[in-house]
């Protein structure tokens, strides 16, 4: 069976943009950058909006605000389109044009739910806040993997990503500092019916 993993990368106050911002808000490190290139091969799931944005990246348009792409940047929009990409939407049409890209009409959360039941391979959101919700929501999320640069971007930030969530229970899994200041922790998700009665022990 698949595990679903939901990865996201955030400011301090919950942001997973800022106009006017760079990719990774201009920070990433050089232990940051090598874990990134440790990280196993996943099919990455996303929607429309997303695929859009990063499909138009690999095809060169560059970020509002920057002249061009920094090498880290290009290398990440590189990667993807190497990875194997699930693209969820009812508006796109075929064929896609990002390498490797397989659109899939049907409700997001059952097909999910059949990929991760028939398939054996890691499945990992990128982006696609609505998508990562509704998956939440369902119960499929096996982990649940945020990496918090350290910026309140208060004025620019843009796509609230807790915004609509479900209260959720978080059971750490694992944590990591980078380069003395970005904070990796991972969880793992229980969707709660009601806030707890008691304090856990």
């Amino acid at each position: 069976m698949s595990e679903l993993l939901v990865d996201f990368i955030t400011s301090l106050d919950g942001h997973a943009s800022g106009e006017g911002w760079p990719g990774f808000w201009g920070l990433e490190g050089p232990e940051y950058l090598a874990w990134l290139g440790e990280q196993p091969k996943a099919t990455y799931l996303m929607g429309a909006n997303t695929y859009c944005l990063m499909s138009g990246f690999a095809a060169g348009d560059v970020p509002n605000g920057q002249d061009e792409f920094r090498p880290e940047e290009e290398a990440s929009v590189d990667e993807l389109t190497q990875a194997s990409k699930v693209v969820f939407s009812s508006s796109l049409e075929e064929p896609l044009t990002w390498a490797n890209s397989t659109l899939v009409r049907d409700d997001a959360v059952e097909a999910v739910r059949a990929m991760k039941s028939s398939g054996s391979a890691l499945l990992s959101t990128i982006g696609s806040l609505s998508l990562c919700r509704s998956l939440l929501r369902a119960g499929l999320v096996d982990r649940f993997r945020v990496v918090m640069f350290p910026v309140i971007t208060g004025a620019t930030g843009e796509e609230r990503i807790y915004d609509g969530y479900p209260d959720v229970a978080l059971e750490m899994i694992e944590h990591r500092t980078f380069d003395g200041r970005i904070q990796l922790v991972e969880y793992k998700p229980r969707v709660l019916e009601h806030p707890p009665l008691g304090v856990p022990e």
